[in-house]
């Protein structure tokens, strides 16, 4: 089935892009969130997962859309981006982008809406 089971190329893409991009897990986000940084939390799921549920005050840009948009909502390069995605994949691609765009402190949540749930953090549901 597309979409449980991820392709060699697309793991190799992801890790590659991993060694360019900041990325946190729960507790660096947490961390970060409450050391008075303003942050910006970005879901890049797909429509149908954002509306299924989301983390409570994430704004919705989906991995097709971002690239297209992040420039009229956030014209600041320097605003801090928090992306995630079902598990982290999606997320940094899509911050690996954002920083070729010149978006200085975009971060890819590690382990995405899945981790989030895990630990526990705050939800948006239908």
């Amino acid at each position: 089935m597309i979409g449980k089971t991820h392709s060699a190329g697309f793991l190799a893409l992801v890790e590659n892009a991993k060694t360019r991009i900041r990325h946190v897990d729960i507790d660096g986000y947490v961390e970060l969130a409450g050391n008075g940084t303003a942050v910006v939390l970005v879901d890049v799921r797909e429509e149908s997962e954002w509306a299924a549920g989301h983390a409570q005050g994430a704004i919705h840009l989906s991995r097709g859309i971002i690239e297209r948009d992040i420039e009229h909502l956030f014209p600041d390069k320097d605003t801090t981006l928090v992306l995630y995605c079902g598990g982290g994949y999606r997320s940094a691609l899509a911050a690996d982008n954002l920083q070729v765009m010149g978006y200085r402190a975009a971060i890819s949540l590690d382990g995405g809406w899945r981790a989030w749930n895990e630990a526990g953090m705050p939800v948006e549901m239908p």
